[in-house]
């Protein structure tokens, strides 16, 4: 994940290209598309949609037809990016017609087309036409032809899981990601795929108030990506987090405040305690040590935040009233009055963490 330093490798990539290859070969496009692809991840779209085009040119001259219809999927997604909605429908059907013309209308590469005309839609506010393509794409992983993979379903699946899941079905889009799941749980290095599958069940049990079940998925995300190094990651930081509170939904106070501690140890080192994943975590924390009595320790928690807020962040967030109303409470109950240049918390500063929805639970004020 260093962009920087891939961009870096990219660019010295293309010099020996420009010194040493024909001009517009098949490998300079290729190292084109990856460099499209780190400029993409660093938010560069015009950048990446630069090098994609030129990409598209190369395989164009060489009449690698599919491989021009993949960058067009490519080319159409930067343009959702940058909201460009009809240009990315204009390349999403050209890659569609290039794919059912060579591939067949079953193919996995159809249905993956029909996934991101289905989010387009969706984005767009036209609902009915994004269910049709979704049913489309369905259509097609239920029924695959020879060749496809299970990891190509099991994605295609899990992509529009998240569409049901935004259009307020979670119930379809549990079903879906439970098969996703089940396709990838005997393919050998999937195990980190499956913890993201696992966690993002557990945000839909925990919102339709299932919340044994969404402990249960939270707690063998949690297993695998222990297990396969990625325990300090900012994935995982907010995974415990979200384990952490379907524990405050089931009364497990004492747990729950060992996966927030936890937490907000991985938050703080990944992603710095200004981000808001870990102010997320740090008010959560606070909300477990105000249930369990230790009014000392969440008032020193609350004063952070709130002196976090006022120097680096900002008072404009609507948590911030919220929080002082919070802390005011607790300073009343401690019978102390806060203190305007709050001793610093400096110590606690560390980076990382990654927040999905926000919701309050309980008079605490629990936060996901």
């Amino acid at each position: 994940m260093n962009f920087d330093k891939a961009e870096d490798l990219c660019k010295k990539t293309l010099e020996i290209h420009r010194a040493h290859s024909e001009p517009a070969s098949i490998e300079e496009a290729a190292d084109r598309r990856l460099m499209a692809l780190v400029c993409e991840a660093k938010g560069d779209y015009e950048s990446a949609l630069e090098h994609l085009v030129l990409a598209s040119m190369a395989m164009i001259a060489s009449e690698q037809d599919n491989e021009v219809a993949a960058i067009d999927v490519s080319i159409g997604n930067i343009y959702m990016s940058l909201c460009r909605f009809d240009e990315a429908v204009f390349s999403y059907q050209k890659a569609l017609t290039v794919f059912k013309s060579s591939k067949g209308d079953n193919h996995p590469s159809v249905a993956s087309v029909f996934v991101r005309l289905a989010d387009l839609y969706h984005r767009t506010g036209k609902l009915r036409e994004s269910k049709s393509y979704c049913e489309n794409a369905l259509r097609i992983y239920a029924k695959p032809v020879p060749g496809t993979t299970t990891e190509e379903i099991a994605g295609g699946l899990t992509e529009i899981s998240a569409i049901f899941e935004s259009v307020d079905e979670p119930e379809e889009a549990l079903k879906l990601l439970l098969k996703a799941m089940k396709l990838l749980e005997d393919k050998p290095g999937q195990q980190s795929t499956i913890a993201g599958i696992e966690a993002r069940m557990g945000v839909m049990f925990y919102m339709v108030g299932r919340y044994e079940e969404a402990r249960n998925s939270f707690e063998s995300a949690v297993t695998k990506l222990r297990t396969s190094g990625e325990r300090k990651s900012a994935f995982f930081g907010v995974v415990l987090n979200q384990m952490g509170l379907a524990c405050v939904q089931l009364f497990k106070i004492d747990e729950a405040c060992e996966l927030f501690e936890e937490a907000r140890a991985i938050l703080e080192q990944e992603c710095g305690p200004c981000h808001q994943d870990t102010i997320g975590v740090y008010s959560n924390l606070a909300a477990t040590y105000d249930a369990m009595g230790r009014v000392g320790d969440a008032i020193e928690i609350l004063e952070f935040v709130l002196k976090l807020r006022e120097e680096k962040l900002g008072i404009a967030n609507p948590d911030f009233e919220d929080e002082k109303s919070r802390l005011a409470e607790l300073l009343k109950e401690a019978g102390k009055a806060r203190n305007k240049k709050a001793k610093s918390l400096e110590n606690l500063i560390d980076p990382s963490s990654r927040r999905t929805k926000k919701e309050s639970t309980k008079k605490w004020g629990f936060r996901i």
